[in-house]
């Protein structure tokens, strides 16, 4: 049996070098490709592959978001998400969003294909290093609403306009900021993103 699988990643050489190697697989073959979240989705619902191998930072809406849509609209399929910098939060989004496979970008193309086959086939596949990082880390500490607040304030946002866009008061901001910070033994809101994103809370 053929493994049909879609190919997500906004790096065109990356993709095509992979899109290259798999198709030396003769039970795999890449139905269609995408550059950006959204295109993801888009070509998924087209081709219908068995597997999605999603980059987990895209444009328009990154890896995991993807898989979790598309645990809705194609329920059969399975989802790998490849990263170049994984950090233990992105593991448990990945897991919580129906993720099958979560491996680094530095495995070869063998082990790509087999990690394919093997969620193609019901199982799951974890980088051993990604995993062991993750339960080390522990869980977030953050609630989902001050991780949201800390997400808006990642660009330097203004408390007003962060309280615009979460829908909250000014006051409601600044308490869940300095929540965040406090939980995450940060001296300011600048610090809090740069911790929350280093242990992928955010």
């Amino acid at each position: 049996m053929t493994v049909r699988v879609l190919l997500a990643d906004d790096e065109n050489l990356i993709r095509s070098a992979l899109a290259a190697l798999l198709g030396l697989e003769d039970d795999v073959e890449v139905v269609a490709q995408a550059a950006s979240g959204p295109e993801a989705l888009a070509m998924a619902r087209a081709h219908g592959p068995d597997v999605c191998v999603l980059d987990l930072q895209m444009p328009g809406q990154d890896g995991i978001s993807v898989a979790a849509e598309l645990r809705t609209v194609l329920p059969a399929c399975r989802v790998v998400i490849v990263t170049g910098h994984g950090r233990p939060g992105h593991l448990k989004r990945a897991l919580e969003a129906g993720v099958r496979g979560f491996l680094p970008k530095t495995v070869n193309a063998a082990v790509l294909a087999d990690v394919v086959r093997t969620v193609h086939g019901g199982g799951r596949y974890v980088d051993p290093e990604l995993a062991a990082e993750a339960i080390s880390a522990g869980d977030s500490p953050l609630t989902p609403r001050e991780a949201d607040v800390l997400e808006l304030a990642a660009g330097g946002a203004p408390v007003e306009e962060i309280a615009a866009r979460a829908h909250l008061s000014p006051g409601t901001v600044r308490n869940h900021l300095s929540a965040a910070a406090t939980k995450l033994g940060a001296p300011n809101r600048h610090a809090a993103v740069d911790a929350a994103r280093r242990h992928g809370w955010i």
